[in-house]
């Protein structure tokens, strides 16, 4: 089962590519999201990464997290699952 990981603090240049080449270091890498304005389609400076192996989401974890990409120190962490609203389906 795939762990997704929370990715803080992210550069506005930062792209969904470095960020996977990042983590893919570690272990192989299912998906990389970078969350963007959906007004502006800017960067909202976080990210999600979706890691394969749990082990090497852990490493990766605890090897990025203060790390510098992109000259801004990442904030890398489990990501929680957000509870549902009641509107929503």
């Amino acid at each position: 089962m795939a762990k997704k990981i929370y990715v803080g603090n992210l550069s506005f240049s930062t792209t969904e590519d470095s960020l996977s080449d990042t983590f893919a270091q570690y272990g192989e890498v299912v998906s990389a999201v970078i969350v963007t304005d959906r007004y502006t389609g800017r960067s909202r400076g976080f990210g999600f990464v979706e890691m394969q192996d749990d082990n090497a989401a852990d490493a990766a974890i605890s090897a990025l997290d203060g790390q510098e990409l992109d000259g801004r120190n990442l904030r890398v962490n489990v990501a929680n699952s957000k509870p549902r609203r009641s509107g929503d389906f």
